[in-house]
């Protein structure tokens, strides 16, 4: 789920974790891209404790957090529901794999910066998860400085023409990225990148093994933010966006 700089915010994604330089400590408290009123931490701030889940419960675990999620959705204007996605990933993270320290805030600012929270085009996110119609990114054809990757299951559409991939979903993962990261969250069985609950979860798990397993240092934020989109700007957008989340207040 690696990205290639891009001036969309429907970025391409990559598909491996190796070759990325590591950004160090010299990239804390630089100045905010948008707003100068936002806080400029790397890692950015937690936001609101998420509440304790039972994540092994059947069904849609993350409805859980709608009281939690309600008031942060007021002062973000984020959806209810992608809010819940994220406090339900972050959760599952941190029960399963506490050394790791993502926060829901990272995994908002991420969705903010990919899809408006997957509401990019007038989408709309149902209350089971799932993100109609669905997302996608531009075909990555070699075109306006992105990638160029052809589906290796159907190489060719009817045409003959070559059938590009394009990244699917409100966190936007390639396909193959998907086949290695993606789960089931939303408690349907089903691992989907166009379901926010999944799709989160997912990216959550990404940004752990992109970061060697601890999201805690800066140097290690980072690394993971860049290897999700090898843009710098892109990072400092997320970083923003989640300083803001976790102040409870709009982007």
């Amino acid at each position: 789920m690696v990205t290639t700089p891009r001036s969309g915010r429907l970025g391409v994604m990559a598909l491996a974790l190796a070759a990325i330089a590591v950004v160090g400590a010299g990239c804390v408290n630089l100045p905010a891209r948008y707003r100068s009123d936002i806080p400029t931490g790397v890692p950015p701030a937690a936001g609101a404790p998420v509440p304790y889940l039972d994540i092994n419960a059947p069904g849609r675990t993350a409805d859980e957090l709608n009281a939690w999620a309600i008031p942060i959705s007021k002062g973000t204007g984020i959806g209810v529901t992608a809010l819940e996605a994220y406090g339900n990933a972050a959760e599952i993270q941190r029960q399963q794999h506490p050394e790791c320290g993502i926060t829901w805030t990272t995994l908002a600012g991420i969705a903010g910066t990919e899809s408006k929270h997957g509401r990019h085009h007038g989408a709309r996110i149902a209350a089971n998860g799932d993100v109609s119609p669905p997302i996608r990114g531009p075909q990555l054809d070699g075109a306006n400085g992105n990638m160029r990757m052809v589906d290796p299951k159907q190489p060719t559409l009817a045409d003959g023409s070559p059938n590009y991939v394009r990244a699917e979903g409100p966190f936007q993962f390639l396909p193959e990225t998907w086949q290695r990261y993606g789960v089931d969250a939303s408690g349907d069985g089903v691992a989907d990148p166009d379901n926010i609950d999944d799709a989160a979860l997912a990216a959550a798990r990404y940004l752990c093994a992109a970061s060697g397993g601890d999201m805690t240092t800066p140097k290690a934020w980072m690394k993971a933010l860049m290897t999700y989109n090898q843009s710098r700007p892109y990072a400092e957008e997320v970083r923003d966006r989640a300083n803001a989340y976790a102040a409870n207040v709009r982007y």
